[in-house]
């Protein structure tokens, strides 16, 4: 294990015995400001604490088990997957799983079921990606492992929480630009202040709109008024933007050096860039569109 990985390890172990806002409570901004302030330090440690956190406020809004003190949570939920559920117990294989090898519990997604796990067998080799590295997120394979239900089937994705949860990664992603930008500040040359100008043109768009998407779910944490999903769509559109402008903004403005020469640069830009695919870019905005059709502007 890297030194670099065993700290952010260490870190995150810290982190998740910290107490954040839940969404809704009224402090839902100062819980994404925490998930950005982590995302400028490390976005793998961003990654698995946003998890974390996203783990205990599903498991408030579902009724789930009590959390034991010391516990780090995930949430699986990516796809494909060959998970199957059936007699208490699940059985297959999960991708993409961030934290496999440091969480004590995991939330999995098989079929229209979350399940509260154990962390089955992580898969050796399965996460040789040089971006967001740290966030150790192999395959775990489950061999009828013990699995207790966590709300009806279809809770998880019909929640408004799902949708208040999806712009906490959001977040996490404008916390990492941040982080990329850093560097642009203090530029001399006036080419680099042209897209310095630029950056914080973009960055301050998103934390506008990521404070005014807190401050609405604030207002109606059970979306009642059938907001959520359309809102997720469009601030986690604008931010994954906002994020790709700046990795552009700052390498055509830096050049190679940064990149060659400063490892901790190095690697804010590889996870960004393999963060933002977690973003379903043009799915979301069709999805997104379809939401527009017909409505009156």
């Amino acid at each position: 294990m890297s030194s670099w990985r065993r700290h952010v390890e260490q870190r995150f172990i810290e982190v998740a015995g910290t107490t954040v806002p839940e969404p809704g409570s009224g402090a839902t901004w100062n819980r994404w400001a925490f998930f950005a302030r982590l995302a400028e330090e490390d976005l793998s440690l961003a990654r698995l604490s946003e998890g974390h956190f996203d783990a205990l406020a599903i498991l408030a809004e579902l009724a789930g088990p009590r959390p034991e003190p010391g516990s780090r949570w995930a949430v699986w939920a990516a796809k494909p997957a060959s998970l199957e559920f059936s007699g208490g117990r699940v059985r297959g294989v999960k991708p993409y799983c961030s934290g496999a090898r440091i969480c004590t519990h995991a939330l999995v997604t098989a079929g229209d079921r979350l399940l509260a796990v154990a962390p089955g067998t992580p898969v050796t080799g399965s996460w040789p990606a040089t971006g967001m590295a740290a966030s150790d997120s192999l395959d775990v394979r489950f061999a009828d492992a013990p699995a207790t239900p966590v709300g009806p089937p279809g809770g998880y994705t019909g929640r408004p929480g799902f949708h208040h949860g999806g712009i906490g990664v959001a977040a996490v992603w404008y916390g990492g630009a941040r982080a990329v930008a850093r560097p642009l500040v203090g530029a001399r040359d006036p080419h680099a202040l042209a897209h310095l100008g630029a950056v914080e043109v973009a960055l301050t768009g998103a934390r506008t709109a990521l404070e005014r998407a807190a401050e609405e779910i604030d207002a109606d944490p059970l979306d009642r008024e059938r907001q959520a999903a359309g809102r997720a769509l469009r601030v986690r559109a604008l931010v994954a933007e906002t994020a790709a402008e700046v990795l552009d903004r700052a390498g055509r403005a830096l050049g190679a050096g940064p990149l060659s020469h400063d490892e901790q640069h190095g690697r804010r830009v590889a996870d960004l860039t393999v963060y933002l695919r977690q973003h379903h870019a043009e799915r979301d905005l069709a999805r997104l569109g379809e939401m527009v059709t017909g409505a009156t502007w």
